[in-house]
């Protein structure tokens, strides 16, 4: 009965130690957002305009 109850209170250390790891590393990630359409359609307008 020992036994069982060391290698179930591994696996739960492991799984919580694999849940710390992961959210440490979601948190430290850097999400990044793509410029609107309508800022890109400005900029790109803004330069030299090229005859039709």
């Amino acid at each position: 009965m020992y036994w069982t109850l060391a290698i179930s209170l591994i696996i739960v250390a492991v799984i919580l130690a694999a849940a710390v790891v992961t959210t440490s590393k979601a948190y430290g990630y850097k999400h990044t957002v793509d410029p609107l359409p309508e800022e890109q359609d400005d900029k790109q307008q803004a330069g030299p305009k090229q005859p039709h």
